[in-house]
């Protein structure tokens, strides 16, 4: 009896030390895949969503599906990850092979194939040379490792920004998820080309500003130098650019060089509507991601956006595609709950509307498997930019002088959470996306009379408005009254002199506004006191316009309304 507990009892120590062997073996292996290639992807059970909130808190959460959540660490949430002592599993994958590189430029332009990042900044610079009237390449900053983040403008306005409204794709801000990289050039390379041919390409670049950013992250997908190999989902410092943005109340002060350049270019450029490209799954993911039991004012309109980009999808790529969790489509704190998302800032604290795409099951799509996924999804692409010509396009003026004016945008009883919008300080133009139905739409701005408007908008149409608001009459003149301009001959064709009021001189901005609200020309004069600014409007069609002069010194503002016949 003594020998049989004895054997017992060795058994059981024995087998709590291969436990413990194996929990250390685990955790070394994990560092050892982490120093190797920069990241490692484990699975945990699902338990609740108390764990799941603690989780996204401190490490990068790629999926939550059939009871299994995956995670992926690298070197700065390694050591957290360890210290829990989770019962994880390491997805163990093949050693990653580079990605085969275009031979030269012609074939990257294929799409089926990856360029180099050489190549890459080429197609780029070969997209302004072939086509300068139609686009402009700008840059939103530098990654950590030097490389250029590139952002393509493609517009009948290349050169002017606010003329039309603006929308913005942007791709691989984990640099392990490439399709939608490739997806981009293609897009950029497909609108280009068609614009003289397709009506649908060229009626979206004559009513829109539409940017491109192919590549969030070129120091993740290009990790080791010119070619892919071995991508990681995170920036060079180790860091989820898509954990990284502004939280509304969870502070996060480590921003990297990336975001923080990011977020400069989304505030200048108040995109009204956006999407960011990743893989990993195959689904449209709208917010909120970081509140379960909070929904967006507009969650239903989301819902009908996103239902559309998947159900399009469907029809060319069939049923199997894009039809994870609710058939491709999720509100993101449904899945699982993200902090310092991108979508989420751009929503809630630019007044955007934007959604989050995946778009392959794989993270690093096949070349073979590129023409595939642009087969799948161009077609939904298009679709999804065309909701911003879609809901409510307005502008908001001064009753007397039809200067255009900053106000805010408000629904009363439904507008919730930074749902509101802001019309343009320039242009006085807001968009507004809302589901079919009659809304009254509040107006507000400083020194004016609150206006409310009643407006009816119906699905796939755009309802147009404009808004003229009353000042508050103080008895006091304002100096910046049309009456100070002397204006003639007013209406004219080629020719229109303007005659400021007396020790009104120096340098000048001056902005011509049509009655769309669009900004047509933005330059610099000089104003001497006393001589006429002759003003050339050979170039402007007929039709009213609204032209604003602002001093560079004083700022200043001076309104006047012109009228051109031919």
């Amino acid at each position: 009896m003594i020998r049989q507990f004895l054997i017992l009892m060795f058994l059981a120590v024995f087998s709590c030390l291969n436990c413990f062997s194996q929990i250390i073996t685990s955790d070394n292996r994990l560092r050892q895949i982490i120093n190797q290639y920069g990241q490692v992807e484990v699975t945990l059970p699902y338990t609740d969503k108390k764990s799941i909130e603690i989780l996204t808190t401190n490490v990068s959460i790629l999926s939550v599906k059939d009871k299994v959540v995956n995670v992926s660490l690298s070197p700065l949430t390694m050591g957290w990850f360890i210290q829990q002592k989770y019962d994880y599993q390491i997805v163990e994958k093949a050693a990653p092979k580079g990605v085969i590189s275009a031979l030269n430029l012609n074939k990257a332009m294929d799409w089926d194939i990856y360029p180099t990042y050489t190549q890459y900044d080429s197609i780029m610079q070969s997209f302004k040379t072939l086509y300068p009237s139609l686009c402009r390449l700008d840059t939103i900053g530098k990654s950590i490792n030097g490389k250029l983040i590139f952002a393509l403008k493609i517009s009948k306005y290349p050169t002017t920004d606010g003329g039309n409204p603006s929308v913005f794709y942007t791709s691989t801000m984990h640099g392990d998820e490439t399709g939608g990289y490739i997806l981009m050039l293609h897009l950029a390379d497909y609108l280009l080309k068609n614009y003289l041919v397709s009506d649908r390409v060229k009626n979206l670049i004559d009513n829109l500003d539409i940017w491109i950013n192919p590549l969030a992250n070129p120091d993740g997908t290009y990790n080791n130098g010119n070619t892919i190999n071995s991508p990681t989902r995170y920036n060079a410092n180790g860091y989820d650019l898509n954990r990284n943005f502004p939280d509304p109340f969870t502070p996060n002060t480590v921003k990297q060089k990336e975001t923080i350049d990011m977020i400069k270019f989304l505030r200048k450029h108040k995109f009204v509507l956006s999407a960011n490209f990743h893989s990993g799954t195959e689904v449209v993911n709208y917010p909120w991601d970081r509140w379960f039991s909070r929904f967006h004012a507009d969650d239903s309109w989301f819902n009908a956006i996103s239902r559309s980009y998947a159900d399009t999808a469907h029809v060319y790529a069939g049923p199997e595609y894009m039809n994870f969790l609710n058939n491709g489509v999720t509100r993101g704190a449904d899945w699982y709950i993200v902090y310092g998302g991108r979508q989420d800032f751009e929503t809630w604290e630019l007044n955007g509307r934007e959604v989050t795409i995946e778009l392959d099951d794989q993270y690093v799509t096949p070349a073979p498997q590129l023409p595939l996924l642009w087969q799948n999804n161009w077609h939904s692409l298009l679709g999804y930019l065309e909701n911003a010509l879609y809901g409510i396009h307005g502008l908001i003026r001064n009753v007397n002088s039809h200067a255009p004016l900053s106000a805010e945008v408000f629904i009363s009883g439904h507008d919730i959470d930074s749902s509101q919008v802001y019309s343009d300080t320039l242009s006085g133009s807001f968009v507004r996306f809302l589901s079919p139905g009659s809304w009254n739409l509040t107006f507000s701005a400083a020194g004016y009379r609150d206006t409310t408007i009643n407006a009816i908008v119906y699905s796939g149409q755009k309802t147009e408005l404009i808004v003229d608001m009353s000042p508050i009459t103080s008895g006091i003149e304002p100096i910046n009254s049309t009456a100070h301009l002397l204006i003639y001959p007013n209406p004219a064709s080629d020719v229109i002199n303007i005659v400021f009021p007396d020790k009104i001189e120096g340098r000048m901005n001056l902005r011509i506004i049509n009655q769309a609200g669009i900004l047509i020309s933005d330059s610099k004069i000089q104003v001497v006191q006393g001589v006429p600014v002759i003003l050339d409007t050979k170039y402007l069609s007929a039709g009213a316009y609204t032209i604003v002069f602002t001093s560079s010194t004083t700022g200043i503002s001076f309104h006047g309304r012109i009228v051109i016949i031919k």
